[in-house]
């Protein structure tokens, strides 16, 4: 959606809460099934060999093939791999139910249907680990993992004219999106609009920052009095 006065980014904050989202649902999907497995253990249940397994192979075909079209986007976009987890996930239970499946017609043994859950499980935990964790910090403001925040802070000072750099902010937008704001300390004053035009491209095409704000600031002592612990 558009900007608009209250929604000043419009609302492209809705990808990290859908990423977000995507994390937790696959932490409650997978909590539900470890519980019943744990129960089945207990009390195993008959299977029905040959129907689990043609129904989990079309799975296995369908998931895998929607996991593809989001293979070649995750590594830029934590909201795609959030998809492409669930998708490779579903992909992963169905080739563990076909397998247990098969185990189970051949050996009869019950047990090995939870026990192929459990292990799903925990597959399922670990993969979706990094995806919880990327979406909570991007939804606390914090610097997206990519960024590499002593390049950027060494990129603004190495800039003609200026002494001091504070007030150093990165912030993702959006899951594909990264803001900056900064106050850089020029003695010599004001440096013209092609510095700032000039600042912005190169933050853009060498660190990903789509959206960088930059106020210049000629009095070094000002500075250092604004904000004394933040002053390079």
């Amino acid at each position: 959606r558009a900007p608009s006065g209250r929604f000043t980014y419009g609302l492209k904050g809705a990808s990290i809460l859908a990423a977000l989202a995507n994390a937790v649902f696959l932490l409650v999907a997978t909590g539900a099934i470890g519980w019943e497995s744990i129960l089945r253990l207990y009390e195993p249940e008959p299977v029905a060999g040959l129907t689990v397994m043609v129904v989990a192979a079309i799975g296995i075909v369908v998931n895998g093939a929607t996991a593809m079209l989001f293979a070649s986007g995750r590594k830029g976009d934590i909201n795609i791999q959030g998809a492409f987890l669930h998708m490779a996930g579903d992909a992963a239970v169905s080739a563990g139910v076909v397998a247990s499946a098969a185990l189970i017609l051949w050996t009869g043994w019950l047990w090995l249907d939870p026990g192929m859950s459990l292990t799903i499980c925990a597959v399922i935990l670990w993969s979706t680990w990094s995806l919880l964790r990327g979406s909570v910090a991007m939804s606390l403001s914090a610097a997206p993992a990519g960024t590499d925040m002593d390049a950027v802070r060494s990129f603004l000072l190495q800039r003609p004219g200026v002494s001091k750099i504070h007030d150093l902010h990165i912030w993702p937008i959006s899951t594909t999106e990264t803001a900056l704001t900064c106050h850089l300390v020029m003695p010599a004053g004001h440096p013209g609009d092609e510095f700032l035009m000039e600042s912005a491209r190169l933050l853009r095409t060498e660190h990903k920052i789509g959206h960088a704000t930059l106020q210049i600031e000629v009095d070094e002592n000002n500075a250092c009095a604004l904000a004394p612990d933040d002053v390079v």
